[in-house]
């Protein structure tokens, strides 16, 4: 059976209340329901982004362990990082506004941690995306966050939003990753990880 085969006749539950991960995994075609748990999201504050969103994707897929039994559960976890400073979403406006006063001008990275589940065994992976924004002004931002509300987006930002058109001049690695979820690598990783564990 080839990888295309495998992935269509297993059984994948998306661990997210995310629309654009729902979105992103509808456009790879592969057929999938959603199942989301409410965990702590904290961290050890020595770990390096990398680790951060790699931690936090397996607490999520660890919250389902006992409860599947054929299912390949795929989790996620978004990341912004500049200098080694971690932004997760921000709590409020006046928050948005100094995480994105401090990306303007800048080259920041975006790290999706991903943590596939099936037979319970977790294998975890990570991928970075290196964005790079022009210098935002201060109207531009108050715009972008009356008229957005990125409450819900690491960084207070979503770059297939309007910030993403005016604000980001390039990009090093996968779009889909700044999105929430690196689709080119997670479908082979998906497809070699059911293998690996059907063998």
């Amino acid at each position: 059976m080839n990888l295309f085969d495998i992935i269509q006749n297993t059984k994948i539950i998306l661990a997210t209340n995310s629309p654009r991960r729902k979105e992103l995994l509808t456009q790879l075609g592969i057929p999938f329901e959603v199942k989301s748990k409410e965990i702590d999201e904290s961290y050890p504050k020595s770990f390096r982004p990398e680790a951060v969103a790699v931690f936090i994707a397996e607490k999520k897929a660890n919250s389902f362990l006992e409860t599947l039994k054929d299912e390949l559960l795929i989790a996620a976890d978004t990341i912004v990082s500049i200098e080694d400073e971690i932004f997760g979403k921000p709590k409020d406006h006046t928050e948005a506004i100094k995480m994105l006063h401090k990306l303007s001008g800048k080259a920041h990275v975006v790290i999706t941690g991903v943590a596939l589940l099936y037979n319970q065994k977790i294998y975890s992976f990570y991928e970075k995306t290196t964005v790079h924004f022009k210098e935002l002004t201060n109207a531009e931002i108050e715009y972008y966050i009356n008229e957005y509300k990125p409450f819900d987006k690491a960084g207070a930002y979503g770059i297939q939003e309007w910030i993403g058109m005016v604000g980001v001049t390039g990009i090093e690695g996968s779009y889909s990753n700044v999105v929430g979820l690196p689709t080119a690598r997670l479908y082979h990783e998906i497809g070699s990880f059911l293998m690996q564990s059907k063998n």
